[in-house]
């Protein structure tokens, strides 16, 4: 009776070798360099005569929605994690790594759609030296809220947590899990026992997130408040020249 061969199973030994000879040679790279190999741009496949937007992956669906709306098909548009907000030392040198690849696929106009986000001024100081332009303000609620008019109620606003449609969609996992809540539920007073109110700043009319934001609201023991801003400044930064 003839041996069948031995099938070699998947996911065996030979697998978990690849995945992590895969994993060290990730993190080899410059944070952001593994996010984009050139499959992952558009089906341009090249970026002259093009625009790049890098972008935080909390804008993804409004600059999209926006792309659309004007008729930007000269944009291609590449996220890095919204998690790095929870981990903000990435984000500076995610953003060098990932200009410097659009740079080197021939994209001749390069925007940052990054506000500081909590990197102490590193993500202007690199951009200045990448000569990239990026959205204005310190973080994205001011630049949906409009620079300014954020501005003028900062003293008001001090003791607020904001949350934008991407934040309350995904509240769970950025804040409860990403802040580690759900194991250690006596971190609450310590992040927001200093915090009064949650400000939902609502890109969108839609009644089911305003609930979501509301139970947020009571999950950190927070009063709550919406308030509607579409896109502010970034409607305004990606309108046709």
């Amino acid at each position: 009776m003839t041996e069948r061969p031995r099938r070699r199973r998947r996911g065996g030994a030979a697998a978990r070798r690849e995945e992590r000879s895969a994993a060290a040679r990730r993190s080899r790279l410059a944070p952001g360099a593994q996010l984009a190999p050139d499959e992952e741009l558009a089906e341009h496949g090249k970026g002259e005569g093009r625009t790049l937007i890098i972008a935080c992956g909390a804008l993804a669906r409004e600059i999209l929605f926006l792309k659309k709306a004007h008729g930007r098909d000269d944009i291609d548009l590449h996220c890095l994690p919204a998690s790095w907000h929870n981990r903000p030392q990435h984000i500076t040198e995610g953003l060098r790594a990932r200009i410097r690849q659009g740079r080197a696929q021939g994209y001749e106009r390069i925007f940052a759609a990054y506000a500081d986000c909590g990197t102490g001024g590193r993500i202007d100081a690199m951009l200045a030296q990448e000569g990239v332009e990026r959205l204005p303000g310190a973080h994205c609620y001011a630049f949906y809220t409009g620079v300014e008019a954020f501005m003028a109620r900062l003293e008001e606003d001090a003791r607020c947590f904001f949350l934008t449609d991407y934040l309350v969609r995904n509240f769970e996992t950025l804040i409860i899990k990403g802040m580690m809540l759900d194991d250690h539920p006596e971190l609450l007073e310590e992040y927001f026992g200093n915090y009064e109110k949650l400000v939902y700043l609502a890109q969108t009319e839609d009644a089911q997130l305003t609930r979501q934001a509301e139970t947020a609201a009571r999950r950190l023991n927070l009063a709550f408040e919406r308030r509607f801003t579409g896109l502010g400044d970034l409607g305004l930064a990606l309108a046709p020249a």
